[in-house]
């Protein structure tokens, strides 16, 4: 019995310091003063957000780093912080064992450029509005018409379209909205103007058009011809 005592003491002993090693170590951690921090950037490389603005949230504006305690952070602050600014997605901020400040910053996808009568502004992949940026220009589709709550997400989803697809991606480079809500697009490296009617049946005509494309690249017929129809849902009827 007395055995079966001193064990639980000395269990107890041993629980009540790691306890208080724990706590010192953790207390000590967070009155460390941060080293530096790091800003990395996922997916695409396009340097929309310059590094020093994203630093400059992380640190909330102080002009030294290492003047700034680990237990002043508030993540999640700073998160929301990266997130609310225009261009960034999605951002994952933490602190290193080190003392080192780290944000793995994912950037917002441009999928379409739009002129209208407000100026002009990217759409990214979630079909929301993205502003210009002064440090890169994105190679996308440039859109003349008006987008609004009615055809939003259609052409969100055609954009979209084109740009995961390599072959729409390269070849694409303009669309008009009609007035009546039809589409007229410009190719890269020809001359024709594709008219693509409506918002309807897109990935049966883009896959229309790629079919014909292959066939007439062939015998050079493709700078012969003037406008290339794709309202019809079974054909594809050219015009020179």
């Amino acid at each position: 019995m007395k055995l079966f005592n001193w064990t639980n003491i000395r269990l107890l002993l041993m629980f009540v310091v790691v306890i208080f090693l724990f706590s010192f170590t953790s207390k000590r951690n967070l009155n460390r003063k941060l080293t530096k921090c790091t800003v990395a950037f996922v997916g695409d490389n396009a340097p929309f957000v310059k590094q020093e603005t994203v630093n400059k949230l992380l640190i909330e504006y102080n002009s030294e780093v290492s003047s700034i305690q680990k237990v002043n952070l508030d993540l999640n602050k700073l998160e929301k912080s990266l997130n609310s600014q225009e261009m960034i997605e999605k951002s994952d901020v933490f602190v290193s064992i080190d003392g080192v400040l780290k944000a793995v910053v994912k950037q917002k996808t441009p999928i379409a450029r739009i002129f209208d009568n407000d100026g002009s502004f990217y759409v990214d992949y979630k079909g929301n509005r993205m502003p210009l940026s002064a440090n890169f220009t994105a190679r996308v589709p440039l859109v003349l018409g008006e987008i609004n709550k009615n055809n939003n997400d259609d052409l969100a989803e055609l954009f979209r379209i084109i740009y995961d697809d390599p072959f729409l991606k390269k070849n694409i480079i303009g669309i008009e909205i009609m007035t009546d809500g039809s589409l007229k697009m410009h190719n890269r490296n020809f001359d024709y103007q594709i008219d693509f009617g409506k918002l309807n049946n897109v990935e049966h005509k883009f896959k229309n058009y790629k079919a014909f494309f292959q066939k007439a690249v062939l015998d050079s017929s493709l700078y012969k011809y003037k406008k290339v129809d794709l309202r019809f849902t079974e054909q594809v009827v050219c015009t020179k």
